[in-house]
């Protein structure tokens, strides 16, 4: 009996205590937040919102930013801003560039596997391998390598997909190692080793995602788009020319060059409509260094960090118009068919202002080589049409489960 009592003790005193500590989290969430205050965005809930939907996670705050293109969302230590407003997007990224960094939080979580790379610094760093990096990525040779290494990699993919293999799209880069191995001798004492190992690692976890990702999104958008599917490969047909009965795919391949792709401005659409849609990075943010005033009057304090959304941007009528939620390749393009980009602001699926994605333009050129070699040999088409394709929440936006394909050919290949 006594053993019973003083287990029902223990409980009871576990149940007192976890209430006391939900308690003093809950308090301390809405202590000093200024909720209410009309001068700071509106509170739309808090951070155990965010776990409950977590799954659904960016379909939540696209619905909350409908209502509220800016709002905040609480956390014990601080509060959230989430914002679709492009001025505020600009202000951020760019007006105040130095007032905006990634901020101790975003750090913290970055350093273990990012350590002191590009995409987790800020200040002098950033400057240094932004610099080094611009370099490369303007350069001749590194642009002839890459189109030769991805027309190498369309290739094996589309032997992979005709042998019905099951496969990965992610695709084989190179780096640019030896550009910062040069930097580093001239600064041994900067350019540590692990300094080195950051910087690199950062560029590899970069291209492996980005690229795959968006090229999944493609595809699947092109099977539920079929006649856009289709439309894509008449323009490939157009202006790469062969025979109907039987392709080399070597030296189809070899015939995509840099004019031709610049040329296919439907394709072009095409995958920025998926970027649009299905953006690399769903949410990104930067934590203010003073305190501050958004373009949108909202004001917000110090150490908060102000996120914008940028899946949920492309799907704001008051941003793409009433019809933001259909996959529309055309809004891309002038009344003679070529591409007109919009503000960097507006589309943020390279980021906007001086940190910029440095390569966007080789993203493209990857992309592009890939779905014109994939698009001229197969039909796409789901492997099941009643199975729901969603995202899995991450920090980059991946089909949940992998994206379950049929792939018809189109004419023979040798």
């Amino acid at each position: 009996m006594d053993f019973f009592w003083a287990a029902i003790l223990f409980i009871a005193s576990a149940v007192f205590l976890i209430f006391i500590l939900i308690l003093v989290v809950i308090v301390k969430i809405y202590s000093g937040k200024s909720i209410g205050n009309p001068n700071y965005p509106p509170v739309q809930g808090t951070v155990f919102h965010l776990l409950f939907n977590f799954n659904k996670l960016y379909d939540y705050l696209t619905e909350i930013a409908r209502k509220h293109p800016t709002f905040r969302v609480l956390s014990p230590d601080q509060s959230d801003v989430y914002t679709t407003d492009v001025r505020n997007i600009q202000h951020i990224l760019k007006t105040k560039f130095d007032t905006y960094t990634k901020g101790k939080y975003d750090r913290d979580i970055l350093e273990d596997l990012s350590g002191e790379g590009i995409f987790a610094v800020d200040g002098d760093k950033w400057r240094q391998q932004r610099k080094i990096a611009s370099f490369e990525f303007s350069a001749r040779v590194l642009r002839d390598f890459s189109c030769a290494v991805f027309r190498i990699s369309a290739a094996k993919l589309v032997r992979i997909i005709s042998a019905n293999y099951i496969f990965d799209i992610h695709i084989v880069k190179e780096d640019i190692l030896s550009r910062f191995i040069e930097a580093s001798k001239k600064e041994p004492d900067q350019m540590t080793d692990q300094y080195l190992r950051d910087i690199i690692l950062n560029f590899m976890i970069a291209g492996k995602d980005s690229t795959a990702n968006t090229v999944s999104w493609f595809i699947y958008m092109l099977c539920k788009n079929p006649l856009i599917q289709e439309k894509i490969f008449q323009e490939v047909k157009e202006y790469i020319i062969d025979t109907d009965d039987e392709i080399n795919i070597d030296d189809f391949v070899d015939r995509i060059s840099d004019e031709i792709l610049d040329k296919m401005h439907y394709l072009h659409s095409a995958l920025t409509e998926t970027l649009r849609l299905y953006p690399g990075v769903p949410v990104d943010g930067r934590t203010t260094q003073e305190d501050d005033v958004l373009p949108d009057g909202y004001k917000v304090k110090k150490g908060e960090t102000v996120n914008y959304l940028a899946y949920t941007m492309g799907r704001m009528p008051y941003i793409w118009g009433d019809d933001a939620d259909e996959f529309r390749p055309e809004r891309w393009l002038d009344q003679n068919g070529v591409f007109q980009q919009e503000s960097p602001f507006k589309f943020i699926a390279f980021h906007a202002g001086p940190r910029i994605c440095l390569g966007k333009d080789f993203a493209y050129r990857q992309m592009k080589i890939v779905s014109i070699a994939l698009l001229r040999l197969f039909r796409f088409r789901l492997g099941d049409e009643t199975r729901k394709v969603t995202y899995r929440t991450m920090f980059t936006l991946h089909v949940d489960g992998g994206l379950h394909v049929q792939a018809l050919p189109r004419v023979a290949m040798c």
